[in-house]
């Protein structure tokens, strides 16, 4: 593909693209950033995260027309948030001459600078891309980042132009120290191109950072290579490169090679008067010492790194960098198209323009540092990521209930979590610990906590996943884990012990806290777990089980409706449990010593709860119930009503006069939905303790469950409050945070995909079932891909890629 056929959603200019950082890089491999002025940054490859590691690394245009010779590095101007410094612009490189102008535009993957510079005689364009192709992992795995270089001559005579890639051999780095010695660049053959492959002496073959690199040219050879720069003090290894490429456009061997090698690869073109042309570049890495998570309760629960090597699933694939290129190179024209007919099946739907841009722009945190694959291919995941290190280990459960992403692009993958939820995080009793250890053989369960909402909603996606694929085998392994994980609910002192289908014992939960007696968010998951149950297990034919589910369903919904819907909204009974002997082993967080416990230490008038709070996600269960078709037995006008309750009280169009005692998402003039409000008073003095704050996550949790219900307007303007607030000026575009970067539940914007004509896609039955929403929809279920197209008469389903499904519209809406 060429740059100028790339998909576009959303564009970014001036102080827009001053946060942009667009991870570029394959599903569990690490990424290097693509920056809004077209800068290489944040290379995040050894096996955790990195940011702020910017070493260097640039592209260099040199162009000549007979009258002028001009040479710029291929990034636009330093922007004000690019100079402040005690000793200057802390950007690497800030002298070099760069563009004039650019801006910024983007549809995930896919992100490109457009270049401007009244003294270049050449109009330039730069893109960055990794392959993501839904229903290959493995092709949405590859360590690598293409760089699209795109010259056009909109002048009168011919112009010589150079593009050189340069960047330094990083093998071996650890934050504050310097780069070992040792390290080396050679030049390889690629294939009729030019490679340079990064290697080091001194590394630890054991260390994170222990590994190789490569850079290399695509399609030609380069026409001239450095494997190092000149050893030289006071910045003049710059200046003999720049001196040296500048003199002629290519580039000699320095006769004395610098500590530490930079690698350059120049490519040279004449552009004719009108032509275009393009010049293509590769980055590539391969570390395979990826270290296991830990972590202990004592005297308080953290986590961090242990010794444990897990290993990297796709350092199994290839044998190093130099073989990531030979291998892959040959095909990445294909996936580049198979990755751009998906971003335009999202971008050319009828699905709103903000609506689009959250889906592909938070697909970012699949290729983060957050999500990694260990050596036998099972995918893991912290919650987000930190500066240089993970944030909230394990897979945690109740993060991952959110979104909505992973089942639909990735079944192989989310059939991976629920053999990790459902067999090595499960213990005897059936508690799913809702952070699963590294190694998974002797760690799995040693996170001794249970989360309410965790593991009941990984029910509910164990359903969504099967419907997606239709994989009954799978689900028939897994079934008796499943079964126990649901029973586990009733065990005494447990969340429902009478299995009245209220859930009145201790709940862990997303909030971090425990909740004591039945709350909305509680029963939404509870509920939709339960209706998730009797229908696979109808599947299985386990008719007792099916029917024992649904009596308690119908029953816990009947009472949810009857004790915790006021009229406007589902809050929670408050239940003190009075003390620890009411609660089973494992429900509660406990800390030693002096610490106080993350949840309540009074039990007899616990506070940190919700009380008569209005949740923004007090329906998360119920949506991801309906996406899959999933029966959860509240009243629909009870449904309706609390959702649109959410937003007429949760929603603000100013944070200026707002109070926040934690962590600060939104503020100023930004706008967005609060996670908890009290329209009706009764606050507790310590309430629930995000209340205040502003996530994503559940703004889209919202969005998703209004859509479904027809309200698409409101829908929208929750989206577009969320990008407005992530336009690159503050934030970065591909990075919305919660507890750190990169953040899981962000993904739940992809519930929004099939929340506008509110569609079930069930692969199991060959079928769409949906609304009569007339529009242009996408359909997405791994590699099934395709349009559904509905009118005010009739509806249909065009394949882009798999076999077809039936169509079913619902002509009347019971939700």
């Amino acid at each position: 593909m060429r740059l100028s056929e790339w998909p576009v959603v959303r564009s970014f200019d001036g102080a827009k693209c001053q946060h942009i950082a667009m991870p570029v890089g394959g599903i569990g491999t690490g990424t290097i950033s693509f920056g809004g002025r077209g800068q290489l940054q944040d290379w995040e490859l050894f096996n955790r995260p990195a940011k702020g590691h910017d070493p260097g690394a640039f592209l260099m245009l040199r162009t000549d027309d007979g009258e002028h010779v001009v040479q710029r590095a291929l990034e636009s101007s330093l922007l004000p948030g690019d100079l402040a410094g005690s000793w200057g612009s802390p950007t690497p490189h800030g002298g070099l001459p760069r563009f004039a102008d650019g801006s910024f535009e983007a549809a995930y993957p896919f992100g490109q600078v457009h270049l401007r510079d009244a003294q270049v005689p050449l109009e330039v364009g730069v893109g960055a891309m990794n392959p993501l192709v839904p229903g290959d992992a493995d092709a949405s795995g590859m360590p690598l980042m293409l760089l699209r270089v795109s010259l056009h001559n909109p002048g009168s005579r011919p112009v010589d132009a150079s593009v050189c890639l340069s960047a330094p051999n990083i093998v071996g780095f650890v934050p504050g120290a310097q780069l070992p010695d040792g390290n080396t660049f050679t030049v390889e053959k690629l294939d009729g191109a030019t490679m340079l492959v990064g290697r080091s002496d001194e590394v630890a073959v054991d260390a994170e950072s222990w590994g190789t690199l490569a850079l290399a040219t695509v399609g030609r050879p380069a026409s001239s290579a450095r494997t190092t720069w000149a050893r030289r003090s006071w910045g003049d290894s710059l200046l003999d490169f720049w001196d040296d490429l500048l003199a002629d456009g290519q580039l000699d061997e320095p006769t004395e090679p610098a500590r530490v090698p930079t690698g350059s690869l120049v490519q040279h073109a004449v552009v004719a008067p009108g032509e275009s042309v393009e010049l293509v570049f590769a980055v590539a890495w391969h570390f395979p010492n990826r270290r296991a998570w830990s972590h202990s309760f004592e005297p308080a629960p953290r986590f961090g790194y242990g010794d444990d090597i897990v290993g990297n699933h796709y350092t199994e694939l290839y044998a190093d960098a130099a073989d990531v290129l030979r291998r892959e190179l040959g095909r990445i024209d294909e996936l580049e198209r198979r990755t751009s007919e998906f971003v335009r099946l999202v971008a050319g739907s009828d699905l709103p323009v903000p609506v689009c841009d959250a889906v592909l722009s938070t697909l970012a945190v699949l290729k983060s540092t957050t999500c990694f694959r260990i050596a036998d291919g099972t995918f893991l995941a912290w919650e987000g990521s930190n500066v240089d290190h993970g944030s909230c280990h394990g897979s945690c459960t109740h993060v991952w209930n959110y979104q909505y992403a992973l089942e639909a692009l990735f079944p192989d993958l989310a059939w991976s979590m629920r053999e990790v939820e459902l067999q090595h995080s499960m213990d005897d009793r059936g508690m799913m610990s809702f952070r699963v250890g590294l190694p998974l053989q002797t760690q799995g369960t040693a996170w001794r906590v249970g989360a309410a909402d965790g593991q009941l909603g990984a029910l509910v996606r164990l359903h969504r996943t099967w419907l997606l694929t239709g994989d009954t085998d799978r689900l028939r392994t897994l079934w008796p884990a499943a079964r126990r994980a649901l029973e586990f609910a009733w065990i005494p002192d447990g969340w429902d012990a009478d299995r009245d289908g209220l859930m009145e014992g201790c709940q862990h939960n997303t909030m971090d806290v425990e909740y004591y007696g039945p709350n909305g968010v509680g029963q939404s998951w509870y509920l939709a777990g339960l209706g998730a149950m009797a229908a696979l297990a109808d599947t299985l034919g386990d008719a007792e089980f099916a029917s024992r589910c649904r009596e308690i369903r119908d029953r816990g919904a009947s009472a949810t409706d009857a004790q915790l819907f006021n009229g406007d909204f589902y809050e929670q009974r408050i239940m003190p449990p009075g003390d620890d002997s009411h609660i089973a082993e494992g429900l509660r967080i406990r800390h030693t010593g002096d610490n106080p416990d993350m949840g309540s230490d009074d039990l007899v008038d616990p506070d940190l709860q919700l009380g008569p709070g209005l949740a923004g996600d007090q329906l998360a269960g119920v949506a991801l119930a309906v996406a899959a078709d999933v029966e959860h037995g509240l009243a629909p006008q009870h449904v309706r009503r609390a959702l649109l309750s959410v937003w007429e009280h949760n929603h603000r169009d100013d944070f200026t006069g707002h109070f926040n005692h934690l962590r600060t998402f939104a503020s100023g003039t930004d706008r967005g939905l609060l996670n908890c409000t009290y329209p009706r008073g009764g606050r507790p003095e310590r309430p629930s303790p995000y209340s205040n704050e502003v996530w994503t996550g559940i703004e889209y949790t919202a969005a998703t469950g209004l859509a479904q219900l027809g309200e698409r307007e409101i829908a929208e303007r929750i989206a577009s409050d969320v990008r407005a607030r992530y336009d690159g000026t503050a934030r970065n575009p591909f990075n919305e945070v919660e507890c750190g970067n990169h953040y899981v539940r962000s993904m739940a914007a992809f519930g929004m995909v099939t929340a506008w004509p509110c569609m079930t896609i069930d692969v199991a039955r060959g079928r769409i079932v949906a609304d009569r929403v007339p529009g242009r929809w996408p359909v997405i279920a791994g590699a099934r891909q395709g349009t559904l197209t509905i009118t005010d008469e009739d509806a249909s389903y065009t394949p882009l890629r798999g076999p077809s499904l039936t169509v079913t519209i619902r002509e009347e809406q019971t939700r």
